[in-house]
């Protein structure tokens, strides 16, 4: 048995997992069994950092990939995030990376820099 905290919503159920059957108890909502199953077998995060920004007034740009991606390729994105530059001026919502690290996801400004 696995235990782990429900990250689905503020009600933060404990919940208990047989990792052979994936049964799960402990949660108040179904979305806490879902949570559950895909941490045991594939568990996915949105990825938030920043990138180097050329503009007047930034340095660097906030970002986060559109979608959660698997927690396996978290290293990979980080290595290949530290080399983008960006050119401003960026709006939000703005697609940095269309790819990241062959995740199928893209990742996106969260901040408005005009030049």
């Amino acid at each position: 048995m696995r235990e782990m905290t429900c990250l689905e919503c503020p009600r933060g159920c404990q919940l208990m997992i047989d990792e052979g059957t994936l049964e799960v108890t402990g949660n108040s909502c179904p979305k806490g069994e879902a949570f559950a199953r895909s941490e045991i077998t594939n568990p996915m995060r949105v990825l938030t950092t920043t990138v180097v920004i050329r503009s007047r007034n930034e340095k660097m740009l906030p970002v986060r990939t559109q979608d959660p991606i698997p927690k396996s390729s978290m290293a990979a994105a980080m290595n290949y995030i530290k080399n983008v530059r960006v050119k401003a001026p960026v709006e939000v919502g703005d697609i940095i990376v269309s790819d990241l690290a062959d995740t199928g996801v893209p990742l996106i400004a969260t901040k408005r820099v005009s030049e």
